[in-house]
């Protein structure tokens, strides 16, 4: 064998064993590390918001404001490239004489193109209910989940009854290409807590920083006695909690910038109460299956019913 061809084909040897082992490090490797580690202490939730009284919400509405498509190894590390749909959600809580709006989803001009899908009539709607709450809460400051709210046409209006959190207020650079109006947050006095908070009767909020600084999961309890814990995007599919696999490392370090210990530890956290407690409903993101479920099983109702809305002060 020439030696030019014999060079030729080990350099050629290196490049593929070098590639072959970035992608899979960049694309399937995904295990869980041993020491995953998060505090959910579910009694010590259930607790708090017993300790507050008041009517707890009777009704779960939510607007399916458009879609992404994503690969399916950006979404679970590993599981392929064929694309998966991820629907944007914006939720209301309906209370007898009040409302709560969990996350706003964004428009199509945030979008930037990306939607595969987009309905203005929705997310009209969010706006208008945006308008109506007495209490509008985010998961975490990405575009589509903190959109709605900073397009608001009367943000000035709305800013009182919104808790946003310190570290959604202090990283404005992940909610990119959405943004507040010069100044709109000058004298606004952000949410400050340790782990857990009860903002409204059955309403309490858990920090869960990883997939954003600001990150907050939102755990609800029903005036039936049900819980319903929306993870924001802890998990993007309720698939992630499933197999204790998180997304594609050339998504969460190039991309989105997590914390990837931090999410896998409350990966585990999650698997750990749904083995302990399977009553409790987790919501991961942007997961149209369980959500389609959760409409077939009576937990959620689709659209916004905004006719008999009213409005009244959360302390």
């Amino acid at each position: 064998m020439p030696v030019w061809l014999k060079r030729s084909l080990i350099a050629l040897g290196v490049l593929v064993a070098v590639g072959g082992a970035a992608y899979y490090w960049f694309v399937v490797e995904s295990s869980m590390p041993e020491d995953a580690y998060y505090e959910f202490d579910i009694g010590k939730v259930r607790r708090m918001v017993g300790a507050v009284p008041g009517d707890k919400p009777e009704k779960i509405e939510f607007e399916n404001v458009g879609s992404f498509s994503f690969p399916a190894t950006a979404i679970v590390a590993g599981d392929g490239w064929r694309s998966r749909e991820m629907p944007v959600f914006s939720y209301r809580l309906v209370y007898p004489d009040l409302s709560v709006v969990v996350d706003t989803a964004l428009d199509e001009r945030l979008g930037s193109g990306n939607l595969a899908s987009f309905d203005p009539e929705a997310f009209a709607r969010v706006q208008e209910a945006l308008s109506e709450a007495s209490l509008i809460v985010i998961t975490h400051e990405h575009m589509d989940h903190i959109g709605g709210l900073t397009l608001h046409p009367d943000l000035p209006a709305v800013l009182p009854a919104t808790r946003l959190t310190q570290e959604q207020v202090d990283h404005p650079e992940r909610s990119v290409p959405a943004r507040f109006p010069d100044g709109a947050l000058d004298d606004y006095a952000p949410l400050v807590y340790e782990h857990y908070e009860v903002l409204a009767p059955g309403l309490a909020v858990i920090k869960s920083p990883g997939h954003s600084p600001g990150s907050q999961m939102v755990y609800v309890q029903m005036a039936d006695g049900s819980e319903v814990l929306f993870i924001g995007d802890v998990a993007w599919k309720y698939r992630n909690i499933l197999v204790q696999r998180e997304r594609a490392r050339l998504v969460t370090q190039f991309f989105l910038q997590e914390d990837r210990d931090a999410v896998f530890g409350q990966l585990k956290a999650l698997k750990e109460l749904n083995e302990a407690e399977p009553e409790i409903i987790i919501v991961p993101g942007h997961d149209g299956e369980i959500v389609g479920g959760l409409v077939e099983a009576g937990v959620l109702t689709e659209g916004f019913n905004l006719e008999a809305a009213t409005r009244s002060d959360v302390d």
